[in-house]
């Protein structure tokens, strides 16, 4: 889908990407600075863990370290100004952990997603981490967040929308430490979720108010693209024939209820490339989000494309 920018000219952070280099599959620097190069106006980025550089000696609880060694290595002008890497938050070691993030990040460093995104049914493929039910209660999962909090760094949440309780429970039993929440709070769409998006969106959003009530929530805007949302974009013509206009008519009400249940200050719109790619171009996805956003003032919409992000992030 050729379209043209909208707002060319507005400041954008996108603070959800990746890098990989998979088999039949490369998303490097050189495939990222062509999506940010397309036509918005992309002043930095924050990479989020994905599985990449992992060390191969050494601690297992240490392997994760080589994600971040991995991104510093990929990028060392700085583009991506933020990096969001991976650890066990219920390993003994954590601290020491956290530590060896930093020191490897050289200042880029920002927190820790350790994804818990898991549902009872063998249609919904669990998160890379392969994470049990009721993780967020864990005593030992609990230390880590509170590590997290010493440490001064982010908890990145990547979870599906019947785990939102877990999440409020866990946002309201440490208020000093600040979460984001990833991808809209991962409102399923297929196998035993499908064809019932009016249900799934009205459990949703009683379960997003009580995330919203936690002011240490701050909210990605995005996801809008991955097929476990249900909305079935990668079919068309492998993504390239949706619209902004598409995206938007989807989309748009339920993240303009985010934003005013959240507030500007506590939402920022979020690529999460390549994952979305399946389903649309960059240039699309934030034409997309400039429509859902088109009412907003410009202090509100520099909020919403740059200062949560470089707030949330200590960019």
């Amino acid at each position: 889908m050729t379209e043209a920018v909208l707002e060319p000219d507005l400041p954008i952070v996108d603070p959800h990407h990746h890098l990989w280099e998979h088999p039949t599959n490369r998303y490097m620097m050189e495939e990222l600075r062509a999506d940010t190069g397309s036509g918005h106006n992309v002043l930095n980025t924050v990479f989020v863990e994905c599985g990449s550089g992992y060390r191969t000696e050494g601690p297992e609880s240490m392997s994760f370290v080589g994600e971040t060694d991995f991104v510093v290595a990929a990028d060392p002008d700085g583009f991506i100004a933020g990096i969001v890497g991976r650890a066990d938050l219920t390993a003994p070691d954590i601290d020491d952990v956290l530590a060896a993030h930093v020191e490897a990040g050289g200042g880029r460093f920002r927190g820790i997603r350790h994804a818990s995104a898991h549902d009872p049914s063998p249609d919904i493929r669990e998160s890379h981490t392969r994470p049990p039910a009721g993780l967020l209660g864990q005593d030992d999962f609990r230390r880590g967040i509170a590590a997290l909090g010493r440490a001064g760094l982010r908890f990145d949440a990547w979870l599906f929308h019947p785990q939102l309780p877990e999440l409020a429970a866990l946002a309201r039993a440490h208020p000093d430490v600040a979460i984001v929440l990833d991808h809209l709070g991962g409102p399923l769409g297929i196998g035993p979720y499908a064809g019932r998006r009016d249900e799934v969106m009205a459990v949703w959003e009683r379960s997003m108010a009580e995330v919203a009530a936690c002011e240490n929530v701050v909210l990605k805007l995005g996801g809008i693209g991955m097929p476990i949302f249900g909305m079935a974009f990668h079919k068309q013509d492998g993504g390239a024939s949706t619209s902004s206009e598409e995206l938007a008519a989807t989309w748009g009400d339920p993240i303009r209820w985010c934003i005013e249940r959240f507030g500007v200050d506590r939402c920022m719109f979020e690529s999460n490339f390549p994952v979305d790619k399946a389903s649309c171009s960059y240039l699309v996805l934030w034409n997309a989000f400039k429509r859902i956003a088109a009412d907003a003032s410009a202090t509100e919409k520099s909020a919403l494309f740059r200062d949560t992000a470089t707030r949330a992030y200590g960019l």
